[in-house]
């Protein structure tokens, strides 16, 4: 038996100009429905916890909402989250060392002010003076301003001052994470 020539013709002129068949179609509608349930569950409202994002801000109560100000046509007791519950702080490892002394104290950093035992702030050598820095140490977190130029020894970003290295429970010498 011989098979129909124009039944072969049909054939193929109806899958030359259809492109992919059904089974790569529905391979390609797979792997992007796949794609994307695994881009939703990376993004899950919780994702930011994991990081230590949001960690210190508190949930505020909606009694206290409620009694607080219409805001951009939406009222404060929509919302169950406070703006500090919504930021976001991105913190890398940064070295750091502490610095001061008796033979420095009384002495007058790059940016102006005077160096005692209870001055809070970090030198830096790129950041501008004033400068607000987020570190943490530990479980600790303090924001400083840049007060001083330095550290002036390799694989130091920060150096920080006594009151600074206390608050922070910082040994003297090692890593804190931060937001610069």
């Amino acid at each position: 038996m011989t098979e129909n020539p124009h039944r072969l013709e049909r054939t193929n002129e109806s899958s030359a100009g259809r492109g992919p068949g059904r089974t790569t179609l529905w391979l390609r509608v797979a792997l992007l429905a796949g794609a994307l349930a695994v881009l939703a569950f990376s993004i899950s409202p919780g994702a930011q916890a994991a990081t230590g994002g949001a960690e210190s801000a508190l949930p505020v109560a909606a009694e206290e909402e409620a009694a607080t100000t219409e805001t951009e046509g939406v009222t404060a007791a929509a919302s169950a989250f406070n703006e500090a519950e919504l930021s976001f702080t991105p913190y890398r490892i940064a070295g750091a060392s502490w610095y001061g002394g008796k033979t420095m104290w009384g002495r007058s950093t790059a940016c102006g002010q005077v160096l005692q035992p209870t001055t809070i702030g970090v030198a830096n050598k790129t950041l501008p003076c004033g400068t607000m820095v987020k570190l943490r140490y530990n479980g600790r977190a303090i924001t400083v301003p840049v007060i001083d130029r330095g550290p002036y020894v390799a694989g130091r970003e920060y150096d920080l001052t006594e009151a600074t290295k206390d608050a922070l429970g910082f040994p003297g010498v090692g890593y804190v994470m931060s937001n610069h």
